[in-house]
């Protein structure tokens, strides 16, 4: 039961740190955007009038995603512990 804990809270971990970093990159690269207005306008055919803001993922992806880093989580634990035994 420990083994399980413990994948549970590792897998918690990494998908909390993949968000943090994944918004860390969004706002680094949203403060450091710099347009090109001047060579913009010589493309204005190529430029898109529509704007997507967000993907939506279907909640089963989610699940499943933290089931399989709980198993992988689990794998490396068990392997670490019969390692050192």
């Amino acid at each position: 039961m420990k083994v399980v804990l413990q994948a549970i809270l590792g897998s918690i971990s990494i998908h909390i740190i993949y968000v943090v970093v994944m918004m860390l990159v969004g706002y680094i690269k949203t403060k450091t955007y710099k347009p090109d207005i001047e060579n913009a306008w010589g493309k204005v055919e190529n430029l898109q009038n529509e704007v997507a803001f967000v993907s939506v993922m279907p909640p089963h992806f989610y699940v499943l995603s933290f089931l399989g880093v709980s198993v992988i989580c689990g794998i490396v634990i068990l392997s670490y512990e019969k390692l050192m035994n």
